[in-house]
């Protein structure tokens, strides 16, 4: 096909011109700023990249954008590797499990390669605790002694008891952002990185975005903007916390020992010290573990595990993963986004249906990232899903 345009007036109607041009294999337009955009994403991580491509795959234009570059290591979703369970305290997760599953199995298709793993997982707390722990479909009560046989490679003393849940598994995350990644690229996602989004507006019943590079508007808008939310809707802020956790990875002499099937995703609440989570040696990494408490964070530059935060972890490695016996090879830190009652905020705004929000994972959201995704589409193409109802924001406690 031949084309030819003549422009008569400024670069304005070049670039209303040019954003109203499919630029290749039908997928959606790049969008240039002062057009319009069907949808604009504000957050490039798990649950940020995931909506964006779900949207471009239903053939709705998207700008995505980002502060930081790619690959950063300044929020929540970087790293090497994650956890999936179906254990959940409350049954009222269960659904999203069921489709937070279903929809890694999906992505992995998408991405012609397998980013979950099922190994199984253990999951402890004091045997006197009378509060109820975690459950789930298909999970099962075990003591210490069961606890051993099934992962040799956690040590539990008696004094603990432990769900067993062997659908959890390890999810590659380095694996998953990048090939979300190109699978928005590949649909038409105009990803733009080192773009600081200042604030937006209602614009009838459309937004205008402002960013450092100028203004943007579109039909609808996502803010999935992990421990940055706050500052974009300030309805939520208060009751937002971005906390910092910090990760080692531990060697050991002989890695089968803390791999699977000898071990797998856990968690033990230890006394007077809070919730010690880990996954296995896998991929080549060595086993992880960390503790889902941390200090506030004030969202400056990201600083490096401390030698006393590793030597803690390293301590707790010591006492619950005798074959973890090597030093600490890796360490990443990380910020969690804490909100009442460790729930999150999805759907739309209270007052402003055309602006959505994915925030507040509180630590456990990185599992359910391409599920929220799909729904965040769901919802800004207008479909109704009452299913996550208790995780709307005003829900949450954003004001009506």
């Amino acid at each position: 096909m031949r084309a030819s345009v003549h422009v008569y007036n400024d670069e304005s109607d070049v670039d209303a011109l040019t954003g109203a041009l499919t630029v290749r294999r039908g997928a959606p337009a790049l969008i240039s700023s002062g057009a319009r955009a069907d949808t604009i994403v504000v957050g490039a991580g798990i649950h940020g990249a995931s909506t964006a491509w779900h949207l471009a795959q239903r053939g709705v234009n998207v700008v995505q954008l980002d502060r930081f570059p790619d690959g950063h290591g300044q929020g929540s979703s970087h790293g090497h590797l994650r956890m999936i369970r179906r254990a959940y305290p409350n049954p009222i997760w269960d659904d999203l499990v069921d489709r937070a599953y279903l929809a890694w199995a999906e992505l992995s298709a998408a991405a012609g390669a397998p980013l979950l793993t099922t190994v199984g997982g253990l999951y402890a707390r004091p045997a006197a605790d009378g509060t109820p722990g975690l459950r789930g479909p298909g999970c099962e009560t075990v003591t210490a002694e069961r606890a051993a046989r099934i992962f040799p490679g956690l040590s539990l003393g008696a004094e603990f008891a432990a769900v067993y849940d062997p659908a959890a598994g390890v999810l590659d995350a380095a694996a998953a952002m990048r090939s979300l990644r190109e699978l928005g690229l590949a649909h038409g996602v105009d990803r733009r990185t080192g773009v600081l989004v200042e604030g937006w507006e209602p614009d009838g019943e459309g937004v205008v975005v402002r960013t450092a590079d100028g203004v943007l508007r579109a039909d609808r808008l996502v803010i999935a903007a992990g421990p940055w939310t706050g500052s974009l809707v300030p309805a939520l802020a208060g009751l937002l916390t971005p906390t910092r956790i910090v990760n080692v990875h531990v060697g050991a002499s002989d890695p089968a020992r803390v791999s699977a099937p000898a071990l797998g995703p856990f968690s033990v609440e230890v006394p007077g010290v809070g919730l010690l989570y880990g996954l296995p040696a896998f991929g080549g990494a060595a086993v992880k573990i960390g503790l889902d408490h941390g200090p506030v964070d004030d969202l400056g530059p990201q600083t490096p595990v401390t030698a006393d935060e590793a030597a803690r972890l390293l301590a707790l490695a010591r006492r619950f993963l005798p074959a973890a016996d090597g030093d600490v090879v890796d360490s990443v830190a990380c910020r969690y986004t804490m909100a009442p009652r460790n729930r999150f905020a999805v759907g739309a705004l209270p007052g402003t249906p055309q602006v959505l929000v994915a925030a507040a994972c509180s630590g456990h959201g990185f599992k359910f990232g391409p599920a929220i995704g799909a729904a965040l589409a769901d919802l800004v193409l207008g479909k109704e899903r009452a299913d996550l109802d208790f995780l709307a924001p005003a829900a949450l406690g954003a004001p009506e």
